[in-house]
């Protein structure tokens, strides 16, 4: 596992709090229910950080989405709901 969601729900920005640290890039989409990706971060993540907070998920719409998280060849996907 690369990292855990505070939460599996969201408003405006996830906080994934990482499995262990890391001093290598970092890749998370988030895909809604038909598969279209809707979002895109990718950022290297110093050795000494253990939490990334992604902002500005505001103006996606609510629904179910998908999150696939990447760094290097470990990958998880975890389902994520975005409501009000």
């Amino acid at each position: 596992m690369i990292a855990k969601i505070k939460t599996p729900v969201f408003i405006d920005a996830l906080t994934f709090e990482l499995a262990a640290p890391l001093n290598a890039s970092l890749r998370a989409i988030l895909r809604d229910d038909k598969g279209c990706e809707c979002s895109r971060l990718e950022t290297h993540m110093p050795y000494s950080e253990r939490t990334l907070t992604w902002k500005g998920l505001n103006d996606l719409p609510y629904g179910v989405y998908t999150l696939e998280l990447s760094q290097g060849d470990d990958e998880m996907k975890m389902r994520l709901v975005k409501r009000v």
